[in-house]
């Protein structure tokens, strides 16, 4: 009974999906044509998102951040002294974060300097030789006359090049002045810091380049950081309205723009995919989207959200909407919708219709159908009486989990899961048979023994890998989709 929940959380989990296309089987029923003809019906609730439901909108999983993130990278040339903050310190513009070591540059500068002096010597000696050449020169005879002009040429060839050397010397020790003087680098801006890294020889995962000595994030006004799979990038548009969503809170919201996506910093996400009997993997791509908000009031840095277009599914309205695409509307006859009727089999609902909502293209139900109903989209080739079943409720569909940082040994976030999520599932009576026995041992025993306890069960990795007893379940699950995304 509960075995099928904690296969689907661990399911879901593991491919961090935006959905799960489960096929049920009755009792002694095995794959065959009536059950490839099968329709999958969502719930009109859903759809029309009502009770807290997200309607037909992906969500994706966002976090929230300082407008601004300011990393000092540390000079390759240089080693660390003293740092003068901690992870988590506040600090101000202006105020010391760390040291460079200068002794190395004040042992080259003290260098220079000698060597300065000792090219004007050389310089002012070479000069005194060529007038001394030029008197001697004066006084020869004609035989001796190119010798002479000879080694004043070269004399004078070598002052031109200690002078330039002299000039070299004088930049190289202004340099060093500057290294010196700057050893001490101070925050650019106000706000906290996040991440101190004293190993200059660690680099980043996905960019390889060398890892920042410090990160500041600025204090002041938030910006929401999303992530979306490649698959679905195209659904979203710069300069959208979008909404906000708590994961505590259903009902806290705050509104926002998307303000730009970074197609330049692509990460990529292997996930594993099921599908009947066979098993394999696929590689998709992640970007970071930016949001900012209107107001950021409530939030906390770091407070993980829900995302989604601003389609003005928050405006209350009252009834029943449904959107036009899944009505069937043909000249002289009655609207209708593909429903599942009590029987479990697909049929033609007609409908009567309220009022049309040009901008969201949706129509007011005033008869035929309910919110305790389930539809699916009008396709070719349904026909009244095909076997339908039911996908799973709103939460699980809809979702881009891209990026999103999601840790089975987390007890609280995996209850989060189950119990938001699954516990429909709990009265189905369904007897799930585990893909692969090696997962069983994803979710951590005192999760599933704690979600069961009051009910005098327990429900341990023995449970898992060998089913529970033939009367918690009737039926079968097989997993017939994938899973879209990745941890």
């Amino acid at each position: 009974m509960k075995k099928f929940l904690v296969t689907v959380l661990i399911l879901a989990v593991l491919g961090g999906s935006g959905y799960a296309v489960w096929r049920y089987m009755g009792p002694g029923k095995s794959e065959s044509s009536d059950a490839n003809n099968v329709v999958f019906v969502d719930a009109v609730s859903m759809i029309a998102g009502l009770e807290g439901g997200t309607g037909l909108n992906n969500r994706y999983n966002g976090v929230i951040e300082p407008q601004e993130t300011w990393k000092v990278e540390q000079s390759q040339d240089q080693k660390i002294e003293e740092v003068y903050v901690q992870v988590g310190q506040t600090v101000k513009t202006g105020q010391k974060l760390f040291k460079y070591d200068t002794t190395e540059a004040q042992n080259s500068l003290a260098q220079a300097e000698i060597d300065l002096e000792r090219t004007a010597n050389d310089i002012e000696n070479t000069k005194a030789q060529i007038e001394e050449l030029k008197i001697a020169q004066s006084k020869a005879g004609a035989d001796e006359q190119l010798n002479y002009t000879i080694e004043i040429q070269t004399a004078e060839n070598t002052v031109k090049r200690t002078e330039y050397e002299q000039k070299s010397k004088k930049v190289e020790m202004e340099q060093l002045k500057k290294t010196i003087n700057n050893s001490i680098v101070t925050s650019e801006i106000d706000g906290v810091v996040k991440t101190i890294n004293t190993d200059s020889s660690s680099v980043d995962a996905y960019t390889g380049e060398p890892d920042p000595l410090i990160t500041i994030l600025a204090t002041g006004d938030y910006r929401v950081k999303g992530t979306v799979n490649e698959q679905n990038i195209q659904s979203l548009m710069l300069g959208s309205r979008v909404i906000v969503h708590s994961r505590v809170n259903e009902n806290q919201i705050w509104r926002g723009t998307l303000d730009s996506i970074d197609m330049e910093a692509a990460s990529s996400n292997q996930t594993d995919m099921y599908a009947s009997n066979q098993s394999g993997n696929t590689n998709s791509s992640t970007y970071p989207f930016y949001v900012v908000l209107d107001d950021d009031e409530g939030l906390m840095l770091g407070q993980h959200v829900y995302i989604e277009m601003d389609t003005g599914q928050m405006e209350a309205k009252s009834g029943l909407w449904l959107p036009s695409y899944y009505i069937v509307q043909e000249e002289g006859s009655t609207p209708y919708v593909w429903a599942a009727n009590e029987k479990e089999k697909l049929e033609k609902r007609e409908l009567t219709l309220g009022e049309h909502d040009e901008e969201m293209d949706q129509y007011e139900i005033l008869d035929g159908l309910t919110s305790g109903d389930y539809i699916t989209y009008p396709s070719q080739g349904l026909e009244e009486g095909m076997p339908i079943t039911h996908n799973f409720d709103e939460a699980t569909f809809g979702m881009d989990n891209s990026g999103d940082d999601l840790n089975l040994d987390d007890p609280d976030m995996v209850n989060e899961m189950y119990d938001d999520n699954f516990d429909d599932f709990l009265a189905t009576g369904y007897d799930a048979t585990m893909p692969d026995a090696s997962m069983a041992d994803a979710v951590p025993d005192d999760i599933i023994e704690g979600d069961l306890a009051d009910e005098g069960k327990l429900l341990d990795d023995q449970f898992l890998n060998e089913g529970v007893p033939s009367d918690a379940g009737s039926g079968n699950v097989s997993i017939i989709g994938g899973f879209d995304g990745g941890l």
